[in-house]
């Protein structure tokens, strides 16, 4: 899939290319049924976001050599891990329309298989021999698995705060795309002020986009969205949207949100996942109705837009170019984006 931005980023359609040359030929094993699932989630799309923003920023920082290429490939196959385990933890049966890895071969070759491309990825960076990328790198898993289970552990709670929710996808999304823009810098071998600039990029970039993905559980249909509308309220997740209703309405309509939340988990606990939820027939109207009341998406997406505009402050020190322009036309796009 090309990534957004129009004709800025035809100066680095070559280079994804070989990106996903390198992906693919990372992904070679005796197993053939690693072969598969590997193939499976690579030809199901996907923006190629992480990749696109290594290849940018070090351009923007004056490399377009050849290590680009692997450490673009090492960041996008972490992201791809990240997707086979998220399905598994999320009891998810679809992913970008299709049916997940973990429904076509189930759980534990889908764990087996994520396990795989996070070692694979991990290796591409060490070949590349940067200590500093390589710690980069090894500290974004970190913060991503707390992340998860930050996440996690405050699942169905009407309780959480906006603090804790930004905790969450500081670590879980945006930190990945920090540390994309961050390598490609060290490979263009700035001072660590531009090093620091491009990771604030990434990371209000990162804030930016999940924001988006919160706001679109709530607004956009399946078919655009590739999986079940209100996904995320299934699953238990409270994010912005959730968050700021439960702020905004009366103590009553608090309550049924939280007897919503309340059922919706037992069907989770039952394990039945967040299709599961649906079938079964839990009721969202009520919480859907008060998103809506309160403006919930609405004032997401202008938060959403708030962190483009920091994005695109970080690197305003930067001389203008087609690089600078892709970067801060990607970071528009999160925002502009409908699935």
């Amino acid at each position: 899939m090309r990534p957004p931005g129009g004709q800025l980023f035809d100066a680095i359609s070559a280079p994804l290319e070989q990106v996903e040359r390198a992906m693919r030929e990372a992904l070679a094993s005796e197993s053939e049924l690693l072969a598969a699932m590997g193939e499976h989630v690579l030809g199901s799309g996907g923006k190629r976001m992480r990749p696109a923003l290594v290849l940018l920023a070090a351009e923007l920082c004056g490399y377009t050599g050849a290590r680009r290429i692997q450490i673009a490939a090492a960041v996008e196959l972490l992201h791809t891990a990240t997707l086979l385990h998220d399905d598994v933890v999320d009891l998810s049966s679809m992913r970008r329309g299709r049916p997940s890895a973990n429904a076509v071969w189930g759980n534990r070759s889908s764990i087996l298989a994520g396990d795989f491309l996070y070692a694979r990825s991990s290796s591409m960076i060490v070949e590349d021999g940067n200590l500093e990328i390589l710690w980069i790198f090894s500290d974004t898993i970190r913060q991503m698995a707390e992340g998860e289970l930050l996440q996690l552990a405050r699942s169905f709670d009407p309780a959480v705060t906006e603090s804790h929710y930004y905790r969450v996808i500081d670590r879980k999304s945006a930190s990945l795309l920090a540390a994309a823009c961050e390598a490609g810098a060290i490979l263009g071998g700035v001072t660590r002020a531009e090093r620091r600039r491009l990771a604030e990029f990434g990371r209000e970039f990162g804030v930016a986009f999940q924001l988006r993905d919160d706001a679109l559980d709530y607004e956009a249909r399946e078919a655009e969205l590739g999986k079940l509308p209100y996904t995320d309220l299934r699953e238990g997740k409270v994010t912005l949207p959730l968050l700021l209703t439960l702020k905004r309405c009366t103590p009553a309509e608090r309550d049924e949100i939280a007897s919503v939340l309340k059922r919706t988990a037992r069907q989770c606990e039952a394990g039945a996942g967040a299709e599961g939820a649906a079938a079964d027939g839990v009721d969202l109207g009520p919480v859907i109705d008060r998103i809506r009341r309160y403006r919930g998406v609405e004032d997401t997406v202008r938060r959403a837009q708030e962190h483009v505009e920091k994005a695109a402050a970080a690197i305003d020190p930067f001389p203008d170019g087609v690089a600078r322009e892709a970067l801060i036309a990607a970071a528009r796009f999160a925002v502009s984006r409908d699935r």
